[in-house]
């Protein structure tokens, strides 16, 4: 017997018993120790990143990379790196061929024409797999801080996305990231400075606890912290709280003078405030 059919066989059955799970908003409150994570014990952390990606297919809607390309990538998918930005990657005009069966049956239930659901309004559709992938793994923090992302910017949901990403926290109570992610839910959509500072703070705190140390630390959320938390009193008018801020975060940027530039602009303030 070929040795992939008993684990297909058990992640089909495991799919089908917990089924209910793909409803978003019933999956509300229910015990992080699911069938899931009975059934597939270890092996669930594998089919979580599986359950990512296929959230990642249907935002590119077709021509996505197989597990062989996935060993050989650096593991960040496309829709994550969205919310850094609009991404600039070229689309290929046809998928690859298959490499062997497994591939060649699965592009029968891929999506075809690589359209991304945002330009068409139907992003709803990622979520369930990105709720399933943190049934399968509760520990991967990227799951909630881009399905927060998508239920707030383009589905207009911020109530559930602020829900999600506690959930989040309470299975990742270290998380940086989601912190920041739950700041700048609390900044952006319900302008809540105080609370938006207080874990904005936090963040940052955790960022040095966990990373300040490190040979090679992980500089890049650090930076998106200090920049949402400088705009943050920027925009509330505590102008010395945003020059400090501003003045750490040139510190890490590749763009130091674009940061200046803010820190100018701030100063420029402050010197008409007196």
């Amino acid at each position: 017997m070929n040795p992939i059919l008993p684990l297909a066989m058990a992640l089909a059955a495991a799919l089908t018993a917990g089924g209910r799970l793909l409803l978003w908003q019933q999956s509300r409150g229910q015990d992080t120790n699911s069938l899931f994570t009975t059934v597939l014990g270890e092996s669930r952390r594998a089919f979580a990143d599986q359950m990512f990606l296929k959230a990642d297919v249907y935002y590119h809607m077709g021509n996505y990379p197989s597990v062989f390309d996935l060993a050989q990538s650096e593991g960040k998918t496309r829709m994550g790196k969205e919310r850094e930005g609009h991404d600039q990657h070229d689309h290929p005009q046809s998928p690859p061929p298959h490499r062997d069966w497994i591939e060649a049956f699965g592009s029968h239930f891929h999506p075809t024409g690589h359209r991304h659901l945002e330009a068409f309004r139907d992003s709803r559709e990622i979520l369930p797999w990105l709720r399933l992938a943190a049934e399968l793994d509760p520990h991967r923090v990227d799951i909630y801080t881009v399905a927060a992302y998508w239920l707030r910017e383009h589905l207009n949901r911020v109530t559930e996305a602020e829900a999600f990403l506690r959930e989040g926290l309470r299975a990742n109570p270290d998380s940086y990231e989601i912190l920041f992610e739950l700041g700048h839910l609390y900044a952006e959509n319900n302008r809540d400075v105080s609370r938006a500072r207080a874990v904005l703070e936090l963040a940052i705190n955790k960022w040095i606890r966990q990373e300040a140390a490190k040979p090679a630390p992980d500089t890049y959320n650090y930076r998106l912290i200090l920049g949402q938390l400088a705009t943050l009193e920027e925009q509330a008018g505590n102008l010395d709280r945003a020059l400090a801020h501003f003045t750490r975060l040139k510190h890490f940027s590749p763009q130091p003078d674009a940061v200046q530039k803010r820190i100018d602009e701030v100063q420029e303030k402050m010197s008409g405030k007196k």
